[in-house]
């Protein structure tokens, strides 16, 4: 049999439509889904003939059945979502790739009660008329951190861009050479600001910038003194940089507004507990500075958003520009964000509830009572790996307290037939995808960030893949 009489066995689009199989499906998924992925299973058996070897030509046929099975398995993918939730096993807190922050569970009836009504997004009901989205977060933002005003815009990023377009258009802005950083996706403070229409004038060294570096820098076009907080880097050893509060007393005399990017933003002083000191929210705004902005979606623990807090004046001044409705926030971000800062009223209650804070806060021992119980579970079923808890660190991640090292308990598997490479892939190929890391030989899943409920998922996954 040649090539051409193998394509011309293949069943038609109309004849595959006849399956009882098939039949069941139109009743379950849109018929433009099933003619999709029967067009997409037919091409790949049309793609296998033209790949196959002469001396093959003679034994291959077309496995109908097999063919029906890729098309049911087919359509179903396609029906999947792309976003789906996975589980962390890497000790990854603030994982990029994943998500950042995990929201509260405290929070979900109140972010669903909006998300699926009609809301007071921009209706003030006291008054009868059009009210302002950034309404219902500044009062609770001006009451956890004193500020004057406040408002939300789409990611951090945006936020700078927006203040220094608002604050600095066709002026310079003065900045350490040593605070001009790279985010992720390559986002670089100097793009930003040349997008901003703003003119970069840098002062002092990578490792040193001294007080006197800013004010020789001073002229009539000044327009900011820009403080960056490198949250995402530390620079050790022989250096020097210069407080906000000397900034911020520069600022004054010289009658020039400071602003502060802290990227990570806090409005814990996690030195409480047992963490390395990131600047507070609080703490700027105490310092005098004007504007500070902040992500809403790295150690504060909610969505993605870039905080702008400040003086009233120049809140008020980005309110206008036209930007701000290119960049501003959702109806889903505003309650999630409000309903987060609500939990911030009592930082006790924060530290149990907020996800982020508390596997941040977590210590060794309550981890390593959470990878005993996963070990117990392991033990009941038979896999064909060497099980073992280890001790580890995990990482905060979200360019933030990069030094900060957070013991931690390991499980660790290695496979006896199976590589490692196979195993992590299965897992990952996974319904709910389980996304852990190679190191030393051996599969690690850091119980620092796999919540309790996932140890059964786990289990089912690993007796699926290592079972005997």
């Amino acid at each position: 049999m040649n090539r051409k009489d193998l394509f011309c066995l293949i069943p038609k689009v109309d004849d595959i439509l006849k399956d009882k199989s098939i039949g069941e499906l139109l009743l379950e998924f849109p018929r433009t889904v099933i003619i999709d992925s029967i067009r997409y299973c037919i091409e790949n058996f049309r793609q296998d003939i033209v790949n196959l070897a002469e001396e093959d030509l003679k034994s291959y046929f077309i496995d109908q059945e097999l063919l029906i099975k890729d098309i049911i398995v087919q359509v179903e993918k396609s029906c999947k979502m792309n976003l789906k939730k996975v589980i962390n096993g890497t000790g990854v807190v603030l994982h990029t790739n994943l998500g950042r922050s995990l929201l509260c569970d405290e929070i979900k009836d109140a972010v669903w009660d909006i998300a699926s009504s009609y809301s007071t997004l921009e209706f003030n009901t006291e008054l009868g008329q059009r009210g302002s989205r950034y309404e219902h977060v500044e009062n609770i933002l001006a009451k956890l951190t004193g500020a004057e005003g406040a408002m939300v815009v789409n990611n951090n990023a945006a936020a700078v861009l927006l203040i220094l377009g608002s604050m600095a258009r066709d002026k310079e802005v003065i900045v350490s050479r040593g605070q001009l950083v790279e985010i992720g996706g390559s986002f670089r403070v100097p793009d930003i600001m040349k997008q901003s229409g703003a003119k970069l004038v840098e002062v002092g060294t990578t490792n040193k910038t001294h007080l006197s570096d800013y004010e020789e820098a001073i002229y009539e076009d000044t327009g900011i003194l820009l403080k960056v907080h490198t949250s995402n880097y530390k620079i050790l050893g022989f250096t020097k940089e210069v407080s906000l509060a000397e900034l911020v007393s520069l600022g004054s005399e010289h009658n020039i507004p400071v602003v502060e990017d802290i990227g990570s933003g806090t409005l814990i002083d996690f030195s409480k507990y047992g963490l390395e000191k990131e600047p507070t929210v609080q703490e700027s705004i105490a310092a005098g500075v004007d504007i500070v902005s902040f992500s809403g979606d790295k150690l504060l623990g909610g969505p993605q958003a870039g905080i702008i807090l400040g003086k009233k004046k120049y809140i008020d001044l980005m309110k206008k520009n036209p930007l701000t409705r290119a960049i501003r926030v959702d109806k889903l971000t505003l309650a999630a964000l409000e309903a987060t800062l609500r939990i911030y009223l009592d930082e006790e209650k924060a530290i149990k509830k907020i996800p982020t804070l508390n596997m941040l806060t977590m210590t060794y021992e309550s981890i390593e009572k959470r990878a005993l119980k996963l070990f117990d579970k392991l033990k009941s079923i038979q896999l064909d790996s060497k099980v073992s808890i280890e001790k580890g660190l995990s990482q905060v991640g979200g360019g933030a307290m990069p030094l900060e090292e957070l013991p931690t308990a390991l499980i660790t598997i290695k496979p006896i037939e199976k590589t490692l490479n196979q195993v992590e892939r299965e897992l990952r190929g996974r319904k709910i995808p389980i996304i852990t890391r190679i190191s030393e030989e051996k599969l690690i899943f850091d119980c620092r960030t796999i919540k309790d409920e996932e140890f059964d998922i786990l289990i089912e996954a690993l007796n699926d893949i290592l079972g005997i």
